[in-house]
Formats: C-alpha cells, sequence, structure tokens
C-alpha cells in the first residue's frame, strides 16, 4: 500500500467517525 492509499484511508474512517459522532451527540456541534 502506497502512503496516499494509507491516507485516503485515515480521513474517510475519519470523516465517518465524525459524521456518527454528530449525529449521537448533536448537541455538542
Amino acid at each position: 500500500m502506497s502512503f496516499m492509499t494509507i491516507g485516503l484511508a485515515l480521513v474517510t474512517v475519519g470523516l465517518f467517525a465524525y459524521l456518527i459522532f454528530a449525529l449521537l451527540e448533536p448537541q455538542r456541534f
């Protein structure tokens, strides 16, 4: 795997995690 692929995977996971937390606890955002 290249660094670009790893970075893209990390960004995707981070965005999904942010969306999940935003949906679970909308009052924090």
